[in-house]
Formats: structure tokens, sequence, C-alpha cells
């Protein structure tokens, strides 16, 4: 998937605001915070990874089977696609 992403620098950027989520959670277990306010954070946690996945999804289904140079590339796309998301939705 070499070219993971068009702008790798907004990728970069969501992971660095869900790694400051995550610390924050950390942080809020040191300080035994109520654990409604830790769900919540970890539910952000959750939405920002669902959609960074799902910009890294579109992004691979754009690149390497809907604008694919060949069939036999277009193929290994989808079949790549199909095996993460086997994982993904286990």
């Amino acid at each position: 998937m070499g070219h993971l992403n068009r702008d790798n620098a907004k990728l970069i950027a969501r992971l660095r605001r869900i790694k400051g989520q995550v610390e924050g959670v950390e942080r809020a277990l040191d300080a035994d915070a109520d654990c409604t306010e830790v769900l919540r954070q970890i539910a952000s946690i959750r939405g920002a990874m669902a959609g960074l996945t799902n910009e890294v999804f579109e992004e691979h289904l754009r690149s390497h089977v809907v604008d694919a140079t060949d069939d036999t590339a277009r193929e290994k796309g989808a079949e790549e696609m199909i095996q993460i998301l086997k994982s993904y939705l286990k």
C-alpha cells in the first residue's frame, strides 16, 4: 500500500491527537478520575480511530481498486481489502 494517502500530514495530525487522547486517559486513571469521564474519553478515542480507519480504507479503495492501472492490480487491491476487512471485523 506504498502511497497510503495523498495527505500523510493530515493522517499524522490525527494520530497525534489520538495519542494525546490516550495519554489523557492514562493521566485520568493515574488521578483516579471518575469512571464515566474515563469512559467518555475512551469513546472519543474509539470514534477518532474509526475515522482514521475509514480514511485509510477509502484511500486504499480509491488508489488500489478504483484507479488501478489494470485488472490484475485491481484484483490484488480488492483482495487485500477483503483480507483487511475480515481481520478488522472479527
